[in-house]
C-alpha cells in the first residue's frame, strides 16, 4: 500500500514541477512570436549592411 501512496505523491511532485517549469517559461518571453523567426530569415539584410558600410555600390 505505501508503493501506491509513493507513487502518488511523485507523480503530484513531478506534475507540480513541470507546471512550475511551464509558468516560468511563459513569464520569460519564450511563446512571445512563435511565428516570427521563420518568416524573419527570410528578411533582406540590405540596411545593416548600408549601416556597416558593406552595402551594394552602384
Amino acid at each position: 500500500m505505501w508503493t501506491i501512496t509513493f507513487l502518488i505523491f511523485l507523480s503530484i511532485i513531478l506534475g507540480i514541477g513541470a507546471w512550475l517549469f511551464f509558468v516560468w517559461s511563459v513569464k520569460s518571453g519564450q511563446y512571445d512570436d512563435p511565428e516570427g523567426p521563420k518568416y524573419r530569415m527570410l528578411d533582406d539584410d540590405e540596411e545593416e549592411g548600408k549601416k556597416k558600410g558593406k552595402g551594394k555600390e552602384s
